[in-house]
């Protein structure tokens, strides 16, 4: 097993050779990512791969995203100290963290049972207190604690949970995946008062989103596992 300076080695590299190259430019995204223990999101026997560009599974069928698609997604949510985050599918709790170290507050919706509470132990014993962890269906989003300056979507929906929609602050951003099980595009959507605008960005690869405005439990056997 490599030790921690090779780890941090790898670390850097991806920053400067997944990130930096590929035109991240939010110097606290770059930090947060350069700083954070990517390592311990993982499953041991995968530990090794932890910071090669991919995805990579981290069980009940769930992946952690490469760390491109992580960074991408978070500068595109251009968050500041100051404000609250909407987290719709924790899986191992590495985007958490990341949100974590640039925002003021983080609720996480995972709806995994399992994942949800190992997420939860490993970002507490890491020291995010400012990030909580809840089992919920995520597509429904969390009406009490609306609204948030901004939401991401880890998992791919079928079209934009209106909930989610409804839960942004006036300016707030999401940034999600949507489409079908062979692709998705990442959109990004701004509130503008009682409108919200729509940017198409990127075609990606995604799980799918599971829930009362995702997709049900039986598209895990259609294809959709990347």
């Amino acid at each position: 097993m490599a030790d921690e300076g090779e780890f941090g080695e790898a670390r850097q590299r991806m920053v400067e050779e997944q990130l930096v190259r590929r035109g991240i430019k939010d110097q606290r995204v770059l930090e947060a990512m350069g700083s954070l223990p990517r390592e311990l999101f993982v499953p041991p026997d995968v530990r090794h791969l932890a910071y090669a560009d991919a995805p990579l599974p981290i069980g009940f069928r769930q992946t952690i995203s490469q760390p491109y698609i992580v960074a991408l997604m978070t500068e595109l949510l251009e968050l500041s100290e100051s404000e609250s985050v909407l987290e719709i599918g924790t899986g191992s709790g590495y985007q958490a963290a990341v949100l974590g170290r640039l925002a003021r507050s983080t609720i996480s919706l995972e709806v995994v049972p399992e994942l949800a509470s190992e997420a939860s132990a490993l970002l507490a014993q890491l020291g995010f207190n400012n990030v909580e962890v809840i089992h919920a269906d995520g597509s429904l989003g969390m009406v009490a604690r609306a609204p948030f300056d901004a939401i991401i979507v880890t998992a791919a929906a079928p079209k934009v949970p209106s909930p989610l929609r409804d839960q942004l602050a006036d300016g707030g951003r999401m940034v999600l995946p949507v489409g079908g099980r062979d692709g998705q595009m990442l959109e990004r959507w701004v509130r503008r008062g009682e409108r919200t605008v729509r940017e198409r960005l990127a075609p990606v690869a995604f799980v799918p989103l599971v829930g009362a405005f995702g997709w049900g439990p039986e598209e895990e056997t259609r294809g959709w596992w990347f």
